[in-house]
């Protein structure tokens, strides 16, 4: 197993990187990956939101297919887990990273991997592994992949991202790949906007990520909406669900 803390925090070493902008059609969506956003083992609450989310096209885009094994980093409800846990099929793996809960824990501390936990306990989801953000997947994986909580990490305490992105270069496999998808902020911000509006400038996390070694390979506008300005919290009524979205893939040299 992995045993290289996950921290948190700011990355002190920064490259500037570009790469070319990618669009995929929903015609070129894997017949697989279709029939995982389909499925009927899928909440309705979930498929409610895919208009917005756009799953299909992203998890095409991010190349995740049959066999791989795929580390879903603060996984939350397990929006994505489900979705991939139906792509890579019964010779993959899904390992859903999340912060353990203490053993010392207060009551009212949230245990963020429950709702995780419930899935892996489904037999239909039966190659979902929970498992600590702290130590990170149990093997070497295809995929690193975390969907709009990049900018929270920013939030803890003493939060090291250069610590952070070494773990999980260190957890994907020599070609491997890792997504980053979150909340665009005003181009120039930084991470200055990661906490009122839980939003980040994606040049952090370029510059962040191939400071731990990986390689920006391609920038996704699947998500992109021009309508949203930047200065609004990702929750306010009048964008939530329809913020304008970074997704930024990058791979691990072999």
């Amino acid at each position: 197993m992995l045993r290289r803390s996950f921290t948190f925090c700011a990355a002190s070493a920064l490259i500037a990187i570009s790469a070319g902008t990618a669009t995929l059609a929903a015609d070129a969506v894997p017949a697989y990956v279709k029939a995982a956003v389909d499925d009927a083992a899928r909440p309705d609450a979930d498929k409610q939101r895919d208009a917005n989310r756009k799953p299909a096209e992203l998890v095409a885009w991010a190349g995740i297919k049959p066999g791989d094994k795929v580390a879903d980093m603060l996984p939350g409800g397990g929006y994505f887990t489900r979705i991939f846990s139906k792509v890579v099929g019964p010779k993959g793996v899904v390992y859903a990273l999340a912060p353990a809960r203490p053993a010392n824990a207060p009551a009212n501390m949230p245990d963020m991997a429950a709702g995780v936990r419930k899935i892996a306990e489904d037999p239909q989801f039966s190659n979902v592994r929970v498992g600590d953000m702290n130590t990170g997947p149990a093997e070497k994986v295809d995929v690193a992949w975390t969907s709009l909580n990049y900018h929270d990490l920013h939030n803890r305490p003493n939060a090291d991202l250069m610590a952070f992105n070494k773990q999980v270069f260190d957890s994907v496999k020599p070609g491997g790949t890792y997504i980053v998808i979150d909340h665009a902020a005003v181009k120039g911000s930084g991470t200055s906007s990661t906490q009122a509006l839980h939003r980040i400038d994606e040049e952090v996390v370029k510059k962040e990520v191939t400071a731990a070694g990986f390689k920006l390979a391609s920038e996704s506008k699947i998500l992109a909406n021009p309508k949203d300005d930047h200065t609004t919290p990702n929750r306010d009524a009048s964008v939530q669900g329809h913020t304008d979205q970074f997704a930024l893939k990058f791979t691990k040299p072999k």
